[in-house]
C-alpha cells in the first residue's frame, strides 16, 4: 500500500500552533467582527463617562447614576435573548447585537438629559448581551468540533488587547479636548460596529453544511406551520433548564468568577490605597501586568488546556483564585517592604486563575447544553453574569468598609466552595434526557478527557 504523503505545515500554521493560535484560515470576517467589537467595547468603557460629562450639562453623579440605571433596566433581557437565538441562531443574534449597539451609540451622539442616557444605555447594554451570548455558540460552530479551547482562548485575548487599545484610544480623544473629537470618536464607533454587524451577518464559514461532522448545526428558523408541533415535541423551554442540575452547578460556580472579575475594576485600588503601607503607583503596575499576561498568555494556555478536562481545568483556575485572595488579605499583616511582593505574587495568581477559566467556562456553557434549547439555557447563565456583575461592587464595598480583610475572606470561601460544583461538569450524564440531541450528548463526551476532534 503505497504511504499517503501529506504537505508540510506552512510556517504561519507552524507559528499559530506554536502559540496556542486556532486554524484562522477562512475565518477573516469572524476575527474581525471581534476585532472590532473588542475595541469598540475597551473605548466606550474608558469612554462615556467622559463624553457625557463633556458634551451634556449633567453633573459627573448624575451621569453615573444614568448608565447605572440603564444597566440595571437590562438585567431581565438574556432570558428574552436566548428565547430569539433559539429561534434564529447564533449568527442573526451576533450580527443583530451589534446593530443594536450601534442604534444606542447614535443616541448618544444625542442625548442631552438624563433619561435620553438611561434609555441608550440599555440599549446599547442590550446589543452587547446579546452579541456575547450569540458569540460563544458561534465560536462552536466556527471551531466545527476542534480548537475549540483555542478559540475560546484566542477570542477572549482578542477581547483583552482590545480593552488596553480601546482605553489608549479613548486617552488620545480625550487629549484633544474637543466636543467635536470626542463625537467623532462615537461616529467612529458607530461605523465600526455596523461594519462588525455586516462582517457576521455575511460570514460563512460556521455553516453546518459545509462540513460533515462539524459539531451542532446553526438553529434554523422553524416555519409557522412547524412551530406548533416543535413546541410540543421540544416543551419544557426555561422549565427544562431549571431542572437540570448539571447546568445549574455550572451557573452557580460561575458566579464565583463573575465576583473574581470584578477585583481589579471595583476593590484593588481603593483596598490598596486606603490599607496598605504602599504608594498608589504599584495599582498601575498590578493591572498593566495583568493585561499584559492575558495578551501574552491566554493563547499559549489554550495549547495546554485543550488536552485536559474542562472540570479539572476550573478546579485549578478555583483554588489559584483562592490562593490569590488569600495572599490579598494576608498583606494586612505584612510589614510594608514585603507588601509590595505579595502584591505582584497575588496579581499573577489571580491573572494565571483568570487565563484559566475563560476557556472552559465558555466552552461548557455551550456544549452542555441541549441544541434546541441553547438560546435559553445560555439566557440562565448570562444571567449570572448580569445580576453577579450589578450585585459585586455593592457588595464587596460594603464588606471592605466593615474590614479591610473580609472582601478577601469572602472571595476565598466562594471560590473553595465553587469547587465541588464543577467536579464531573465535563463526564457524561448517566442517564441522558430525551431533550438532549445525539450531537450535544457526543459534544459532552468530547469534553471528557482529551482534546476534542
Amino acid at each position: 500500500m503505497t504511504p499517503r504523503h501529506f504537505p508540510a505545515p506552512s510556517a504561519w500554521r507552524r507559528i499559530q500552533t506554536a502559540w496556542g493560535l486556532p486554524d484562522l484560515a477562512g475565518k477573516g470576517r469572524f476575527v474581525t467582527a471581534n476585532v472590532i467589537d473588542s475595541l469598540g467595547n475597551g473605548l466606550v468603557m474608558a469612554f462615556t463617562v467622559v463624553f457625557f460629562v463633556k458634551t451634556t450639562s449633567l453633573s459627573l453623579v448624575a451621569v453615573g447614576a444614568a448608565l447605572t440605571v440603564g444597566q440595571l433596566l437590562a438585567l431581565p433581557v438574556p432570558p428574552v435573548i436566548g428565547l430569539l437565538m433559539d429561534r434564529y441562531g447564533p449568527r442573526i443574534v451576533v450580527a443583530a447585537g451589534n446593530w443594536i449597539s450601534v442604534a444606542g451609540f447614535i443616541g448618544f451622539l444625542f442625548s442631552h438629559a438624563a433619561w435620553h442616557i438611561v434609555l441608550w444605555q440599555f440599549v446599547v447594554q442590550l446589543g452587547s448581551n446579546a452579541f456575547w451570548m450569540g458569540n460563544s455558540p458561534l465560536i462552536v460552530l466556527v471551531a466545527r468540533g476542534v480548537e475549540r479551547a483555542r478559540w475560546f482562548g484566542f477570542v477572549r485575548a482578542l477581547r483583552n488587547v482590545g480593552v488596553g487599545f480601546g482605553g489608549a484610544a479613548s486617552a488620545a480623544a480625550l487629549s484633544i479636548g474637543t466636543v467635536t473629537g470626542l463625537r467623532a470618536v462615537m461616529a467612529v464607533n458607530v461605523v465600526s460596529f455596523a461594519v462588525a454587524g455586516w462582517l457576521v451577518i455575511t460570514f460563512r464559514g460556521a455553516d453546518p453544511s459545509e462540513a460533515a461532522g462539524a459539531g451542532p448545526a446553526e438553529p434554523k428558523p422553524a416555519e409557522p406551520e412547524q412551530a406548533s408541533e416543535t413546541t410540543g415535541r421540544r416543551a419544557g423551554g426555561y422549565r427544562t433548564v431549571l431542572k437540570d442540575t448539571r447546568y445549574l452547578r455550572l451557573v452557580g460556580a460561575s458566579i464565583s468568577f463573575v465576583f473574581a472579575s470584578t477585583v481589579v475594576s471595583v476593590l484593588l485600588a481603593v483596598y490598596v490605597a486606603d490599607n496598605l503601607a504602599v504608594g498608589a503607583w504599584i495599582v498601575g503596575v498590578l493591572v498593566v501586568l495583568n493585561t499584559v499576561m492575558v495578551a501574552l498568555f491566554q493563547t499559549l494556555a489554550s495549547r495546554w488546556i485543550e488536552a485536559r478536562g474542562p472540570a479539572t481545568v476550573l478546579v485549578l483556575a478555583l483554588l489559584l483564585n483562592a490562593a490569590a485572595f488569600a495572599v490579598f488579605g494576608a498583606l494586612l499583616a505584612l510589614p510594608g517592604w514585603a507588601v509590595i511582593a505579595g502584591l505582584l505574587v497575588a496579581m499573577v495568581l489571580y491573572t494565571v486563575a483568570e487565563i484559566l477559566s475563560s476557556p472552559p467556562t465558555s466552552e461548557l456553557s455551550v456544549v452542555m447544553a441541549p441544541e434546541h434549547l441553547r438560546g435559553r439555557y445560555l439566557g440562565v447563565y448570562q444571567m449570572s453574569w448580569s445580576v453577579g456583575g450589578a450585585l459585586a461592587p455593592a457588595l464587596l464595598t460594603a464588606l471592605l468598609e466593615g474590614g479591610a480583610a473580609l472582601p478577601w475572606v469572602f472571595l476565598t470561601a466562594i471560590s473553595v466552595l465553587a469547587v465541588p460544583l464543577v467536579l464531573g461538569l465535563d463526564r457524561r450524564p448517566a442517564a441522558t434526557s430525551e431533550a438532549t440531541p445525539a450531537g450535544d450528548t457526543a459534544s459532552v463526551e468530547q469534553l471528557d478527557g482529551g482534546p476534542v476532534g
